[in-house]
Order: structure tokens, then sequence, then C-alpha cells
């Protein structure tokens, strides 16, 4: 198998780079390691409405994923911020009205983040891309690159002249051999990139009323009790049904051995805060980020407290004069993080890889 530009990596990232190079009519052929497209974005369609389990916002000044919900005719919603607040401390007691809506003048698309995914690769040839294939080895030679993906159990070998890496860089690190082997430099600066959001876990609680608003809330909840310490509105853009969802402040190893006692105690947290209404959710979803191989890997098990300053690390970029190019969102000069990074890493790499394939050619 042949092809001018490998891209690993089937999320925002990937499949933006993918469409960018389509609309030039340059070749590609794109590899994900899971049977799904999407990465880190995951919505489910749960009764004729559809739930973001991994990002659900962007926000005024993200210009790329404006234009992107635009040309997909995605409509974009503010996230639901009428009503008070809710509040619970350290004991569980729970005040009402304590505090601001957090993520108030951010926006949600109709149809989840998962609409953009869909639209992306329903623009792509399907004969491009390949699901279930693990990339294993890179080898460099004098003929360009020989990538070996792992595919059902079988070993593929793909020739091609520039590979591009959109996955988080530890599972880079992790998961893929390079001959000649990455210096210990560059090994060690794959390794310290922390991936954004994957040692998060988020659950998902969907009703048939939106029992919350009528009791004149938002939706927002802060907790120092837990299980969820931050709780916002997951509703849809029109009707029902209607959702709640909340980041897990359980530590990843804690809330994999102990899951149902998890779950449980999120609904309990969600009656205690908005009602007895609560205590019977059409379902309860955990999505947990720390638990999938090709996103999360050792290092990413303790969330990173704050947003941390991305970008290309300097020890990376002399790989680019032998083909290879980190593509992920948290290589993104200025949104690094955010799904607005991985369109930006996506565009600045679809004006490089061209060129530089032609003045190589």
């Amino acid at each position: 198998m042949q092809t001018d530009i490998l891209i690993v990596g089937g999320g925002l990232s990937g499949l933006a780079l993918a469409d960018h190079l389509a609309q030039q009519g340059t070749d590609f052929l794109l590899v994900e390691a899971q049977e799904r497209l999407g990465g880190r974005i995951m919505t489910k369609d749960i009764a004729g409405g559809r739930f973001d389990l991994g990002p659900a916002w962007f926000w005024p000044g993200q210009p790329r994923m404006a234009a992107l919900s635009r040309r997909f005719n995605i409509p974009v919603f503010e996230q639901f911020s009428t009503g008070d607040l809710m509040y619970q401390d350290q004991t569980g007691a729970v005040q009402r009205g304590r505090g601001y809506a957090s993520m108030q003048g951010s926006y949600r698309l109709d149809g989840g983040m998962g609409a953009l995914i869909d639209g992306l690769a329903n623009s792509l040839d399907e004969n491009k891309i390949l699901t279930n294939a693990r990339l294993d080895t890179v080898a460099h030679g004098s003929d360009g690159i020989t990538a070996t993906v792992i595919q059902d159990g079988s070993a593929t070998t793909i020739k091609a002249r520039q590979i591009i890496l959109a996955v988080p860089p530890r599972v880079v690190a992790d998961n893929v051999t390079f001959e000649p082997a990455l210096d210990a430099a560059q090994l060690q600066s794959l390794k310290n990139v922390p991936t954004w959001m994957a040692g998060q876990a988020k659950i998902v609680a969907v009703y048939d009323e939106p029992h919350w608003r009528n009791a004149g809330l938002s939706g927002d909840a802060m907790s120092h009790c837990g299980p969820m310490f931050e709780i916002h509105d997951a509703s849809p853009m029109n009707g029902g049904p209607y959702a709640l969802f909340g980041f897990v402040g359980v530590p990843a190893d804690a809330r994999e051995v102990h899951r149902d006692e998890v779950m449980k105690l999120a609904q309990e947290q969600l009656v205690a805060l908005f009602g007895p209404e609560m205590g019977n959710p059409r379902d309860l979803i955990l999505q947990d980020w720390a638990t999938v191989p090709e996103i999360a890997r050792a290092q990413d098990q303790r969330p990173v407290s704050r947003h941390p300053s991305y970008g290309l690390p300097h020890e990376l970029r002399p790989l680019a004069q032998q083909g290879l190019y980190f593509g992920s969102t948290e290589t993104a000069h200025s949104y690094g993080g955010f799904l607005e990074g991985a369109l930006e890493t996506a565009e600045g790499l679809s004006k490089t890889l061209p060129l530089v394939a032609s003045m190589s050619a």
C-alpha cells in the first residue's frame, strides 16, 4: 500500500487535515486505531437526543469552529445558563443561588460535536480511511517512510512520503516504535505533553423533563462533596430528552474499581442538588476517558489542574526534515487543547505538507 501523506488518527484534527488535503487534490490515507472516528469527540444518541460524552463547548473568538459549523449547516446555540446555581459544601449541605454559571456565553452544537465528525467523515472518500488500524512502527529509509499498521491482527505495510501523527504525543511515545529510534530528548518531550481531557470522566444523566429548569435552576452546580465536582445542563438545542452532565472528581484508579458505587453516589448527588424528581433518570452514563488506551496513558490518570502551555516542543521540530509531523490539538500554538486547536493544527499542516512534497518530488 502506498500514499503521499499518511494521517494517523481519526479525531477532529486528523479528519480536518484529510478534508483540507482532499480539497487540494493531495493523495492521503488516514488510519484510526479505534473502530470509530472522532477521537475525544463522542456523541451518544438517546431517545432522539444527542449528548456529548467528550468536549461539548467552543467559544466566541474561535473562528475555525464557527466556520466549520456553518459549512455543515449545524445550528449553534449558547450554553443554557438561565436560573440559579447550586452549591454543595464538604458536608453535603446544599445552598441555592451561590456563584455564577461558569460556562455562560460558550457555544454548543445542535446534534453535539459528533455532527462535525459526521460532516467531515461524510465528505471524504471512505476508501481513504481505515479503522481498527493501529500504527505500530515507523521506519525511515532513502525512499521515504515505511509504516507498519496492525489491522484486525494482521500487519499492513504502508509507504508514504510524509506521516502526520494526529494523536496525543504520549500515545505516540508508548505505542509507536521508530527506526531509527528517537533520541532520549525527543522521547521525553513526547511524554511531557499532557493529553488534554484524557484523565477526565463525565457522567450524563438523561430525563424526559427538565426538572431543574422547571424549578428555576440553570443546571449548574459546584460541589466539594462529589462524586461530581462541576455540573452543567447538557440538553439539546430544542426539546427533549433533557440532561445534566458532571465532571467526576474521583481519582481514575478508584472510579474504575468502584464504578457502580460512583454511579449510585452520583444519582444521590443529583437528588440532593436538584430535587427528588432526579432520582429516576431515563439513562445514566459514565464515560471514563482515562480507560481508553488510544487516548490516555498512565501519565494522564491525574487530570491537569490548569490549562497547559501547548505547542510543538522544539525537540520534535527537526523530525519534519524526515517527513514526520505532529498534528494533535496539543501541538497547536494558539488554541492548544481546544477543538479550535485541532482545526488550527490541521489548517497549518495543510498549507505546509503539499509544498514540502512538491519540493521533494
